[in-house]
């Protein structure tokens, strides 16, 4: 029988992470807070449904979409540039409380590099590094993954992605021309689109629960020299930094992630 499983977010990273596990021979459920999305959804062999978290509750039929999966695997951004003031903990935990209602044995749980505070003497952040970050966006990662961590009611595996790219989604794209650019100096923590599904689809696979990972690409070049090679190779305008003040930044390293999936990152950055 083929193992069932609900995406919360089928978006950039969500929606082509389940075209890749329905190849897989997995059946997947996808929201989205996204009428328009929906069809684009169902169209891809997966089943769609309208669905948004919001501080008061759960919008949507969220019992139907959880009913029946053994894994969930939430991918929603807190969303606080938009709305500062939003409690997105307070979201996560209406959803925690849905999931505890089902047989839901696995939570995979995408989180963010940015649960790491920048330094000025850039720190390499290792697989025991404790998060430590003092945004407010930062400060609600933290505080959603010990929720979900804590809760023995299912495996919970973390996942802190670093910036995350492809080529048509890509960084540099919008740092272009810009001025006035801090942290030149501080490495890039950035991972391609391919290599996130690759991991996801191999914690699956391969049954990695109760982990937390740190995934970015081992290189790690300068802000400075990587965004203005990448504009001008790619003929954009190119970026200009502030060298005025020191840099702050942070090396993301991904070795227990490798060893442990026994994992190559395949797209170069």
């Amino acid at each position: 029988m083929k193992k069932q499983i609900s995406i919360i977010g089928c978006g950039w990273l969500g929606f082509p992470l389940a075209k890749n596990l329905v190849d897989k021979g997995y059946k997947v459920k996808g929201s989205s807070t996204s009428e328009e999305k929906l069809k684009t959804i169902s169209d891809a062999n997966i089943e769609a449904f309208h669905i948004q978290l919001n501080e008061d509750g759960i919008v949507g039929e969220y019992t139907d979409f959880l009913k029946g999966s053994e894994t969930v695997i939430i991918n929603i951004p807190p969303g606080l540039r938009k709305n500062p003031d939003k409690n997105h903990v307070v979201e996560i935990q209406h959803l925690v409380n849905a999931i505890e209602t089902q047989t839901i044995k696995n939570v995979i749980y995408i989180s963010s590099t940015s649960v790491f505070e920048d330094e000025t003497h850039f720190p390499i952040i290792t697989a025991n590094s404790a998060p430590n970050a003092t945004s407010l966006n930062g400060k609600q990662l933290i505080t959603i993954e010990n929720i979900l961590k804590e809760n023995t009611n299912f495996n919970t595996t973390i996942i802190r992605f670093g910036g995350l790219f492809d080529s048509q989604r890509h960084p540099a794209k919008y740092l272009a021309g810009r001025t006035n650019l801090s942290n030149p100096e501080a490495p890039v923590n950035l991972i391609h689109k391919e290599d996130c599904i690759n991991i996801i689809t191999l914690i699956l696979r391969n049954n990695i629960w109760n982990e937390t990972f740190n995934a970015a690409h081992p290189n790690h070049p300068t802000k400075k020299g990587y965004y203005t090679n990448y504009c001008k190779q790619h003929q954009l305008d190119l970026p200009q930094f502030n060298t005025s003040e020191k840099s702050k930044g942070k090396i993301i390293e991904s070795t227990k992630l490798e060893q442990l999936l026994n994992y190559s990152f395949k797209q170069a950055l």
